[in-house]
């Protein structure tokens, strides 16, 4: 009887093996399924199709503070090579090469003559980013290119970026012929007054620098605002600005000074009140000098001050 019960109970055998096949149909992998469907207690086998590929285009982020269309626009209008692009913000960039130079000034002569005020901006802008760090000595600037910097001295939010510009372009006295021809001193010294401490060092050293031509030394002595804008400049500025107002000063009355109609004495008067003041060592030469440059033209009487 045991031996019975025994016997009953080995069938397992040929039911596993149907069951085996049983469960070998219904699984997801039986080709012979099909719908192949799962259970809650079995997870479906993870999809074999890959998903799109990650090159295809998105949209533009948000969180950008240029949009993607004015981004491209600038470029475009640029036309340099981006990934060999020489031009840089930062002071330890190399000096531009002559071709690229050339390249500079080209695209910028023509923004300056047929792009609207926005190219207009962003080419001033761009030639401060460009000219600054690095002041160029050769090629010559423009003249289409200068009187587009020019054109920004008199105020507004250029005026900043044309002064910059202005001084870097100037420190090559190729470049400074070319800065009187397109009318810089008359624009420095009708809007000079009106700029901030900085802005107004730059303007007043591009002017000492123009001076040193010929052209530049007549233009300033005939201009009427000279000399009482540099003596408002030389009362009011310290350092560098007082230096470069008392540098063109002595211009004024180092020349023709037939052509000059301001009182020396009130002259006198400012520069050794700028002497008496804060002034560096090369203000106080400066200083002196013009003092001497106006007794020795009999315009001063130094022994009755």
């Amino acid at each position: 009887m045991k031996n019975h019960h025994l016997k009953l109970k080995t069938p397992p055998r040929p039911l596993f093996s149907c069951g085996f096949f049983r469960h070998c149909t219904q699984s997801d992998l039986s080709p012979t399924t099909p719908n192949p469907l799962s259970t809650p207690d079995q997870p479906p086998t993870p999809p074999t199709v890959p998903d799109p590929p990650p090159t295809q285009p998105r949209p533009p982020s948000s969180s950008s503070s240029f949009s993607s269309a004015s981004t491209s626009q600038s470029f475009t209008q640029w036309k340099f090579p981006v990934p060999k692009s020489s031009i840089s913000v930062s002071s330890n960039s190399h000096p531009l090469k002559e071709s690229e130079l050339l390249e500079l000034f080209h695209v910028a002569e023509l923004h300056f003559k047929t792009g609207s005020d926005s190219d207009r901006f962003e080419t001033l802008s761009r030639l401060e980013r460009s000219l600054v760090p690095n002041p160029p000595s050769d090629p010559v600037c423009p003249k289409a290119v200068m009187l587009g910097v020019v054109g920004y001295l008199r105020g507004g939010g250029g005026a900043k970026s044309a002064t910059k510009v202005l001084l870097a372009l100037c420190l090559w006295e190729g470049n400074r012929h070319v800065a009187v021809e397109c009318g810089a001193i008359a624009e420095v010294l009708e809007a000079v007054s009106g700029y901030d401490v900085a802005a107004a060092e730059r303007a007043l050293a591009a002017l000492e620098l123009m001076c040193t031509t010929a052209d530049g030394a007549e233009e300033v002595r005939s201009h009427a605002l000279a000399v009482p804008v540099l003596v408002e400049m030389m009362r009011r500025m310290e350092g560098r600005g007082k230096e470069s107002a008392i540098s063109v000063l002595t211009v004024v009355f180092g020349g023709r000074l037939d052509e000059v109609d301001a009182p020396p004495k009130e002259v006198a008067r400012a520069v050794a009140f700028a002497l008496q003041g804060d002034c560096s060592d090369r203000g106080r030469r400066k200083g002196t000098q013009l003092l001497r440059v106006l007794q020795e033209n009999g315009r001063l009487d130094l022994s009755q001050e």
